[in-house]
């Protein structure tokens, strides 16, 4: 008897079956859940909502720590925040919006956090670590069958979308770093 050989990993990844699973919802969970509170911590700098200081206070801040002229990183740390964030949690162009995240911890961890160790307690990188490390890996996964970009072939996750994504976002942390 001659049986069918199992598909490999990346066809069994796009086949499409009736229904969803557990994990795609869980996916789902994580994107929402992250995606949007990192939306609200964007809009926040962006545009003072949810107790937010707004661009303007949010400028100065920026101002303080070194990057000049303080609004424009400002604009670029709140848009990365506030694009990444609905990126993911929409599932939309999940390795960029990936990136985006990782880029802007990257940039907080090494000019506000990172002198304080590890632990949030003190002021420490905890914080960007986890926001950093989720961004990834939900690019190196994929954003799941219930997101847009389920459609694309970035949709799937993998290895080369999780390397564009901390590639990218390390590119653009290095930049503004040197700036």
């Amino acid at each position: 008897m001659h049986r069918a050989s199992a598909p490999t990993e990346p066809e069994a990844r796009h086949t499409v079956t009736p229904g969803s699973s557990a994990s795609d919802w869980g996916l789902l969970l994580i994107r929402l859940t992250f995606g949007l509170l990192m939306a609200g911590h964007g809009a926040q700098k962006l545009f003072g909502l949810f107790g937010g200081k707004g661009l303007t206070a949010t400028g100065n801040g920026f101002a303080a720590l070194g990057y000049h002229p303080g609004r424009v990183f400002a604009l670029v740390g709140g848009l990365s925040e506030f694009l990444g964030g609905l990126g993911l949690a929409a599932g939309l162009l999940t390795p960029l919006a990936a990136a985006a995240l990782i880029g802007v911890m990257i940039n907080a961890m090494a000019t506000v956090t990172g002198a304080h160790g590890l632990w949030e307690t003190r002021g420490g990188v905890e914080y960007g670590v986890c926001i950093a490390v989720v961004a990834l890996a939900v690019a190196m996964t994929g954003p799941g069958r219930l997101a847009v970009d389920r459609f694309f072939r970035w949709g799937a996750g993998g290895w080369a979308e999780g390397a564009f994504a901390l590639g990218l976002g390390g590119i653009a942390a290095a930049v503004v770093l040197s700036l």
